[in-house]
C-alpha cells in the first residue's frame, strides 16, 4: 500500500483545469430488492459531473486540456462513435476554454445521421463534425481511424491552427497526449470514492463499470491497489472480447503507475474483464438493456445509457443473481454518462418496452 497523501502529491504534480463539480455525489441504490442477499450497491453520480450532460470523460479532460493549453494549441481533434459522449465533452471542454473542436464521428451501430442526442449537442457547441462510416459493433481501432485524422491535422496546419490531437477516450497515450493522462483522473476518482465510503465507514469490495477504451478502468486498478489492495474492479467490456481488450488495460495501469513513479506492481490478475454480456456488439440497443434502464429509472429514478451503463448494470444484475458476488459485500457501480443518447434510440426502447 501506499499513502494517500502521498499519492495526492504524485497526482498533483501533473497540471489541472477546474471543468466539473467535484466530489460526484455516491449513493445507495437501496430499491432493488438486494438487502435478501445481504450485499450493498452504491452509485458513483460521474453523469452528474457539471460539464455539458456530464460523464467519466470530463474527469480525464481536466489533466488533457491542462495539456493541450501547455502546448499552446487552438483546436482539439479526437473521434469516436457517432453518438460519443466523449466527443460532446471534449467539444464542450475545447469551447468553454476558447478553443475549436474537431470531432471524427464513425458510424459503428445503426443509428442514423440526424441531428439528435449527442450530435445535436455538437452542433450547438459547433463542433466542426465529420461522419465516417466503420465496422459495426465494435470501437473504431487505431488502424481504422489513423489516416483520417491525420488528413483533419494536417488540414488544420495549413488553415494556419495548432492542432493537438486526443486519442479516443482520452486513454492510451498517442498522437497529442504522451502520458496516460485520463488514467491519472480515475486514480483521483479512486481515492474520491473510498474518502466517501470512508465517512460512511464502508470499505468496497467491488467496484463495478463499463469499460471501453481503458483508461477508468485502469485508473481505478491503480488506486485500488495503491489505497485499497481489498477492493476489486471490474470492467464489463462493452464492445470488444477480454482477450483483445485485456492488453490495453494493462498497459495503460503499467503507463500510470510508471507515470506516477509509484511502486507498486499491477498483476495480470488485477485486470479483471467481464465480456459475457457483449450483445450484439457496441452500442445496440437490446432488449436486455431496455428492461434494466426502465427498471433502475423506475426503482431509483435514475437513467442509464444505452451504450456503456445499461449495459453494464445488466450484466452486474445478472452476475449478482447467479450468486457470483458475496454475502457482505460492498459494491460501486460508476454512472459514466452518455444519457443523451437515450433519445436517437427511442424506436428500440418503444420496440422493446410496449408490451
Amino acid at each position: 500500500m501506499i499513502n494517500k497523501e502521498e499519492l495526492i502529491n504524485k497526482l498533483n504534480q501533473y497540471p489541472r483545469i477546474s471543468l466539473i463539480s467535484l466530489p460526484s455525489p455516491l449513493t445507495e441504490m437501496s430499491n432493488l430488492g438486494l438487502e435478501s442477499q445481504n450485499l450493498r450497491l452504491f452509485i458513483k453520480r460521474d453523469d452528474l459531473t457539471g460539464l455539458a450532460f456530464g460523464g467519466n470523460k470530463s474527469r480525464k479532460l481536466e489533466f488533457i486540456m491542462a495539456d493541450v493549453l501547455a502546448k499552446k494549441a487552438d483546436v482539439a481533434i479526437t473521434w469516436a462513435s457517432l453518438q460519443s459522449n466523449w466527443c460532446l465533452q471534449t467539444a464542450a471542454a475545447a469551447r468553454k476554454l476558447g478553443l475549436k473542436p474537431i470531432l471524427v464521428l464513425f458510424k459503428t451501430y445503426e443509428l442514423g445521421e440526424q441531428v439528435d442526442g449527442n450530435i445535436l449537442l455538437d452542433f450547438i457547441l459547433g463542433a466542426e463534425i465529420h461522419i465516417k462510416e466503420a465496422a459495426k459493433g465494435k470501437i473504431v481501432s487505431l488502424d481504422e481511424v489513423a489516416e483520417v485524422i491525420e488528413e483533419v491535422r494536417l488540414k488544420t496546419l495549413k488553415e494556419g491552427y495548432n492542432p493537438y490531437v486526443v486519442p479516443i477516450g482520452g486513454s492510451t497515450p498517442g498522437f497529442s497526449m504522451d502520458l496516460p493522462l485520463g488514467a491519472m483522473a480515475y486514480v483521483q476518482a479512486g481515492l474520491e470514492i473510498f474518502d466517501q465510503l470512508k465517512e460512511q465507514q464502508v470499505i468496497p469490495t467491488w467496484i463495478v463499470h463499463a469499460s471501453g477504451s481503458g483508461a477508468t478502468q485502469a485508473g481505478l486498478v491503480v488506486a485500488a491497489k495503491a489505497v485499497s489492495p481489498q477492493t476489486k474492479v471490474m470492467g464489463i467490456c462493452v464492445s470488444d472480447p477480454k482477450k483483445d481488450f485485456f492488453p490495453e488495460v494493462y498497459q495503460i495501469a503499467q503507463e500510470t503507475v510508471a507515470a506516477l513513479d509509484l511502486k507498486i506492481s499491477i498483476a495480470p490478475e488485477d485486470i479483471i474483464l467481464v465480456d459475457n454480456y457483449l450483445g450484439e456488439g457496441y452500442g445496440i440497443l437490446t432488449a436486455n438493456i431496455a428492461q434494466v434502464i426502465r427498471l433502475v429509472a423506475q426503482q431509483e429514478g435514475i437513467f442509464l445509457d444505452p451504450v456503456y451503463t445499461g449495459k453494464a448494470m445488466w450484466a452486474l444484475l445478472d452476475l449478482i443473481k447467479q450468486g457470483y458476488f458475496h454475502s457482505g459485500d460492498r459494491i460501486v457501480f460508476i454512472h459514466t454518462g452518455g444519457t443523451a443518447a437515450l433519445f436517437p434510440h427511442r424506436q428500440g426502447f418503444l420496440s422493446f418496452l410496449t408490451s
